[in-house]
């Protein structure tokens, strides 16, 4: 596997706040995700004129979500940005996920790297840096604990707009 390497973002790129969207969710989409309806809120909101959208890169409701708004960017002109907490964010992933990972990274607009190395806090770094780049946030949220939970309340703290899928 090829890791993330070459260039990366140690100042952050600016992004027009009003026009991007982050998602979130969590791994585990036999929680009941209805993959039908995340694409109808994706394309709701490129309708009402979002077009970036932070994409965590975390398996599951992320990589599910990216899917989707490639085969947007190829009617709408929107950007994709991967916003990785760590550079090995893929280390403990199957061969094919990190494939896919890797392909998707490629697939992106921008990357945005948070940490150079693994911390127990890049994770919650990542959350908060695409909260707080947004405008609206779109939630694959059915728990009531862990990082999509905790992201959920940090965005509604600040005053961003949550959609729950």
């Amino acid at each position: 596997m090829t890791e993330i390497s070459g260039e990366f973002f140690t100042e952050f790129p600016a992004f027009e706040k009003e026009k991007t969207c982050a998602v979130t969710g969590h791994r585990d989409l036999s929680l009941g995700v209805d993959v039908n309806l995340v694409e109808k809120f994706l394309r709701s909101t490129v309708d009402c004129g979002y077009d970036t959208f932070m994409v965590g890169m975390a398996l599951g409701f992320d990589f599910l979500c990216f899917r989707i708004l490639e085969k947007i960017r190829r009617e709408k002109p929107i950007k994709i940005i991967a916003c990785v907490p760590c550079r090995g964010q893929a280390k403990k992933f199957s061969e094919p996920q990190k494939d896919e990972y890797l392909r998707m990274l490629s697939a992106s607009d921008e990357t945005v790297v948070l940490s150079e190395e693994y911390t127990r806090f890049c994770m919650q770094k990542r959350n908060i840096y695409m909260v707080d780049n947004s405008s609206l946030v779109i939630a694959y949220l059915k728990k009531d604990k862990g990082g999509t939970f905790n992201t959920v309340k940090y965005a509604e703290s600040k005053g961003v707009t949550v959609i729950k899928v």
